[in-house]
């Protein structure tokens, strides 16, 4: 498992709404040309991480905890092996094409929904087979056994930073 960060320029502050960024747009296209589009195509999850503010960090709002969270994951990862025991693989980002053909069906609605990611994301066919595996996992953490147009959104939005940041 590949996980890394980076930041979205040399100063750190480009699309940030509490600080002015103070590279150029030469800066910025440098810093971002060190990662190359074949290389953000083979990460299955781009995410965005915002400053967090004071304020938030001493909030009494209830959040999941670490402990529930690994629950849910646990029980995630226990449907996977399940499904997967006569394939002699344990998760989904193991699936072959043939296998995501078989596991990772998805409704009307959601081909819609993917179909037309494709289209202004400018999306590749390796990340087809990706939003369908990322997909499959949100369904499983959430413990349904069809992928729904829901998970099919989500698992698309993980995929549009490099659009936004690299321009593909």
């Amino acid at each position: 498992m590949l996980i890394a960060s980076m930041n979205p320029c040399p100063c750190g502050f480009y699309g940030s709404k509490e600080k002015e960024c103070t590279c150029t747009q030469e800066q910025i296209k440098k810093y971002m040309g060190k990662i190359s589009g074949p290389l953000l195509d083979r990460i299955d999850l781009h995410i965005e991480v915002s400053g967090v503010k004071y304020e938030k960090l001493k909030s009494q709002k209830k959040v999941e905890t670490s402990e529930e969270i690994r629950n849910r994951v646990n029980k995630a990862r226990k449907i996977q092996q399940d499904r997967y025991a006569k394939h002699n693989i344990f998760s989904n980002a193991e699936l072959t094409p043939k296998l995501i053909e078989q596991y990772c069906a998805i409704d009307k609605d959601s081909n819609a929904i993917l179909e037309n990611a494709f289209e202004k994301l400018g999306l590749t066919a390796r990340a087809y087979g990706r939003i369908l595996k990322v997909a499959r996992t949100i369904a499983d953490l959430e413990q349904k056994s069809d992928i729904e147009s829901t998970h099919i959104a989500e698992a698309i939005q993980y995929r549009s930073l490099d659009k936004k940041y690299w321009g593909n």
